[in-house]
C-alpha cells in the first residue's frame, strides 16, 4: 500500500465518521407527557379537573322533543312542536372562604326556521351561601307534577344568603324586578291593571327542613314598587307507594311573586308504579280570581283545575312523559291543554 493510498483510505473514514456525528445532531423533539383527565370527587359524580387546574367541571344538559296541544278559552284548538337544547357549565374549586361556584345554563328553542336561538338560562357566582347572578328564585320550585300552578315571575338578577345547618335551612334575596314581565291577567271588564316595572325591587325569604320522609318551607315574596307580596306553604311526604304534595298561596295584590288568585291551594300524588313508570294526578282550586286598576282582589269568581302526567323511563338517560291538563274559571269558557315529550339527559 502506498502512501496516496492510505492518505485516501483515511480521508473516506474521517468524512464517514463526521457524516455519522452530524446525522447524530438531528434529535426529534420528544413529545410532551399527556395530562389525561383526572376524575374530581370532591363535589359529587359528574365532575373532573380542567387540565393545569385545581378546578372542578361538571358538563351536562338534555335534548328535548316536544308537542304540546289543546283548545284554549276561545274554544279553538291546535297544536305545535318545538325541540329545546340545553347544556350547563358547572365550575367548582376550593378557597378560603368556602367552595367557590361558577355556573352558566345555556338553552336554544327551534319553534320553526324562522323562530329558533339560544339564550343565558341561568348564570351565577356562589361562594359558601352567597350566590349572586341571574338565577331561578324560590318561586319556581313547585310539586312534582304539572297540573300545579304556584309560581309566575321566577328568574331575575339577584342578591341571595342561605343559611343551613343540618336539614334545616333559612334564606333571604334581595330580587331586580325591573323590565320583568306582569301576568297577563286583566280587571274585571278588561280594564288593564296598572304595572310599573320600572326601578323595582323586590324581598323573597324561605324557611325549610326536612324530617324523615316530610319535607316543608314556607316562602315568602314581597314586591316594593307595588306594596304587595304573597306567602306560600309547601309540604311533600313519602305516602305508601308514592310522594304526597301540597301547597297554598295567599297573595295580598298584583305583585310580581304570586298574584294569579287571592288564595289558592293544590294537591298531588306522584305514584311510582314500578322502577320505570309514575302517575302523577293533581288538582287545583283558585279563589277571587279577578283585580280591580288599582291591583286589589275583587269579584265572587273562582276557578279549578285538574290533571294528569305520566312519566316513562324508557331507558338510562332517555325518558317520556305524557300530560293533560283541564281548567275551568267561573263565568268563563273552560280549556284544557297537554304535552307529549321525549328527552335525552346527559
Amino acid at each position: 500500500m502506498n502512501i496516496k493510498s492510505l492518505l485516501l483510505g483515511s480521508a473516506a473514514a474521517l468524512a464517514a465518521v463526521s457524516g455519522a456525528q452530524a446525522a447524530d445532531a438531528i434529535v426529534a423533539a420528544q413529545p410532551e407527557p399527556m395530562e389525561y383527565v383526572r376524575v374530581c370527587d370532591a363535589f359529587g359524580a359528574g365532575f373532573f379537573y380542567i387540565p393545569g387546574s385545581e378546578t372542578c367541571l361538571k358538563i351536562d344538559g338534555y335534548v328535548r322533543f316536544q308537542t304540546n296541544f289543546g283548545r284554549n278559552a276561545s274554544g279553538t284548538s291546535d297544536w305545535n312542536s318545538f325541540t329545546r337544547g340545553q347544556v350547563n357549565f358547572d365550575a367548582r374549586s376550593d378557597s378560603e372562604l368556602g367552595t367557590l361556584r361558577g355556573y352558566i345554563a345555556l338553552q336554544g328553542n327551534a319553534l320553526n326556521s324562522t323562530s329558533r336561538g339560544v339564550n343565558v338560562d341561568q348564570a351565577f357566582i356562589e361562594i359558601g351561601g352567597l350566590k349572586v347572578g341571574y338565577f331561578f328564585n324560590w318561586w319556581d320550585d313547585g310539586l312534582s307534577g304539572e297540573t300545579d300552578d304556584i309560581g309566575q315571575n321566577t328568574i331575575f338578577n339577584s342578591i341571595r344568603y342561605t343559611y343551613t345547618a343540618g336539614s334545616f335551612y333559612a334564606g333571604l334575596s334581595v330580587d331586580e324586578l325591573e323590565s320583568q314581565s306582569a301576568t297577563t291577567q286583566v280587571a274585571p271588564f278588561g280594564v288593564a291593571r296598572a304595572v310599573d316595572p320600572n326601578n323595582n325591587v323586590g324581598i323573597s325569604g324561605i324557611v325549610g327542613g326536612a324530617f324523615g320522609g316530610v319535607k316543608v318551607n314556607v316562602l315568602g315574596g314581597y314586591d316594593t314598587d307595588q306594596e304587595n307580596g304573597a306567602i306560600r306553604g309547601i309540604l311533600t311526604a313519602d305516602v305508601g307507594p308514592g310522594t304526597f304534595g301540597l301547597a297554598a298561596i295567599w297573595s295580598s295584590g298584583q305583585n310580581f311573586y304570586y298574584d294569579k288568585a287571592e288564595w289558592t291551594v293544590a294537591a298531588e300524588y306522584a305514584v311510582k308504579v314500578t322502577d320505570k313508570f309514575k302517575i302523577t294526578p293533581g288538582f287545583q282550586y283558585f279563589w277571587t280570581l279577578d283585580q280591580n286598576r288599582f291591583g286589589d282582589f275583587v269579584g265572587s269568581r273562582d276557578a279549578w283545575k285538574a290533571g294528569l302526567t305520566f312519566d316513562y323511563q324508557l331507558a338510562k338517560n332517555l325518558s317520556a312523559k305524557a300530560s293533560v291538563q283541564y281548567y275551568d274559571p267561573d263565568r268563563a269558557q273552560e280549556s284544557w291543554s297537554g304535552y307529549l315529550r321525549l328527552q335525552r339527559s346527559f
